[in-house]
């Protein structure tokens, strides 16, 4: 069975290494790392039974390529870049690794709140996290992690995820809110952890937007395709919030003129740790390995 490691952000190579050591004994393991087109994974997935992405796009002309495969494993939480549909028409599992990056993404959520409340580190005076209220802003494992690292600052947490149960919040010490525009006017701070999906693409918009606090903070480390970025640039150029996000909006240029209320990570980084490479890389090797042994499809995303 051959297993192609195709990214073009490539793991960490102790991450690699481990996942050449774990596959040596149960399948061929093919890299293809640091590509420059999309052409060079068509061509290389041709001879592929199994699949390991990151940020990589899996087309349909990815999949049409993919004759031999079986199962497309998504190293992380997010899986927009996998067509999902083209991969179900071709009977292809896809899989992401759910939780194997979160605390890498809630470290970089809280490092983004300190940097923004002070003033993005230059001179004046800036905010403190101690007796703030956090927002999360769907509370899977990344809102999670936020909401447990928040606590651990001193500030009062509130979460609204319709998909999870209120007891679950009690129990983590969260207060549950009844709507995200309640959660948008409650609180000083919003970590935004949606996915990019039909009901969520621009879904911060205008009307949530008016209701942030004065000198509110929002951070987003999820995907940009959930931010209204008009009504963003409006609210910046109305107000006195700050916005920082580990994914750059094609409004990049213009958010710069806002200075210290405004960041933006070069390249997403969020799940750039060591420990999250390795964590994420290892799920997926051992997903892959399962499914063919198994049939274990626990972590499947298609239909």
């Amino acid at each position: 069975m051959k297993l192609l490691l195709a990214t073009q952000k490539p793991f960490s190579s102790a991450a690699v290494s481990r996942m050449k050591e774990i596959a040596k004994n149960e399948i061929e393991l093919i890299s293809l790392e640091n590509y420059k087109n999309q052409s060079d994974l068509v061509e290389a997935v041709k001879t592929a039974d199994a699949l390991i992405v990151r940020s990589d796009k899996v087309t349909p002309e990815v999949i049409d390529a993919g004759v031999n495969l079986k199962i497309v494993v998504r190293a992380g939480a997010g899986y927009d870049n996998v067509d999902l549909e083209a991969c179900s028409s071709k009977n292809i599992v896809v899989m992401n690794t759910p939780g194997q990056n979160s605390n890498a993404v809630a470290e970089l959520t809280l490092g983004l709140i300190i940097y923004l409340s002070r003033n993005s580190f230059s001179p004046g005076t800036g905010n403190e996290l101690k007796g703030k209220k956090l927002g999360i802003h769907a509370y899977g494992n990344v809102g999670k992690s936020v909401a447990s690292l928040g606590k651990g600052f001193g500030m009062t947490v509130s979460a609204f995820d319709p998909f999870v149960d209120e007891n679950i919040l009690q129990q983590d010490g969260v207060q549950a809110v009844q709507s995200v525009e309640e959660l948008y006017s409650l609180c000083d701070i919003i970590s935004i952890n949606i996915p990019a999906v039909a009901g969520t693409i621009k879904s911060i918009n205008r009307n949530l937007l008016s209701l942030l606090k004065a000198n509110a903070v929002l951070v987003n480390t999820a995907r940009k395709e959930v931010i209204n970025e008009d009504d963003l640039l409006s609210a910046m150029e109305n107000s006195r919030i700050k916005y920082g996000t580990d994914v750059k909006p094609a409004c990049h240029e213009k958010m710069l003129t806002f200075g210290s209320r405004y960041f933006a990570t070069p390249n997403k980084i969020g799940a750039e740790t060591d420990e999250a490479n390795m964590n994420a890389a290892i799920a997926a090797l051992n997903q892959i390995i399962d499914f063919f042994k198994t049939g274990n499809e626990k972590y499947r995303v298609n239909k």
